[in-house]
């Protein structure tokens, strides 16, 4: 016997549209919040790594920092432990993702076409390559609509990418409950 009464001319068999649209309203439960100390960690580690990214650029005149490594430091400071938020996913996210984007910028300009496939390529890659970094997804914006170059992916990429991945090693382990990295 069936555990649900069928209304009548109601088909046995629920239709594609109907199954595709209940998708669509979870009933799962957001998660908690985070604790204080959690949050206070990632306030504070957050507060440094861009200070020195911002530091770095005022002493030397050239770009130290990009939009997209703010969203790293919510990842390595906040929820340390997610896969994402691993040294990997961050290097290799943002190296992959630049790539891509100079890649794009080199080769069709600014346009809707060069940041669309840009990102779409990005998303590619790191799912296929194991290195998603979800902030990552932005520079081939930042880079297409910046005109940026290939030094671009040395910095800010690549070594903004390691100095976070070297605050999160230092500030994350100071708390007796973190381990970071998970993995490498």
């Amino acid at each position: 016997m069936a555990d649900f009464v069928r209304l009548e001319g109601e088909s046995e068999k629920t239709s594609p549209i109907k199954t595709y649209i209940s998708k669509m309203k979870g009933g799962g439960h957001a998660p908690s919040r985070t604790n204080f100390a959690d949050a206070i960690t990632g306030a504070i580690g957050g507060l440094i790594c861009i200070s020195v990214l911002l530091w770095l650029t005022n002493y030397t005149g050239a770009p130290w920092l990009m939009a997209s490594l703010g969203g790293s430091c919510v990842l390595v400071f906040v929820v340390w432990n997610a896969p994402l938020s691993q040294p990997r996913n961050i290097i290799g996210g943002h190296l992959i993702s630049a790539f891509i984007g100079l890649i794009m910028y080199t080769l069709l300009g600014t346009s809707i076409v060069s940041i669309s496939i840009g990102v779409g390529l990005t998303i590619f890659f790191m799912a296929l390559l194991g290195i998603i970094h979800p902030p990552a997804g932005a520079n081939p914006i930042i880079i297409i609509l910046g005109g940026y170059g290939w030094s671009y992916l040395v910095m800010p990429v690549l070594i903004g990418a390691l100095i976070i991945v070297f605050f999160g090693l230092i500030i994350n382990n100071l708390r007796e409950t973190r381990k970071y990295p998970l993995f490498w």
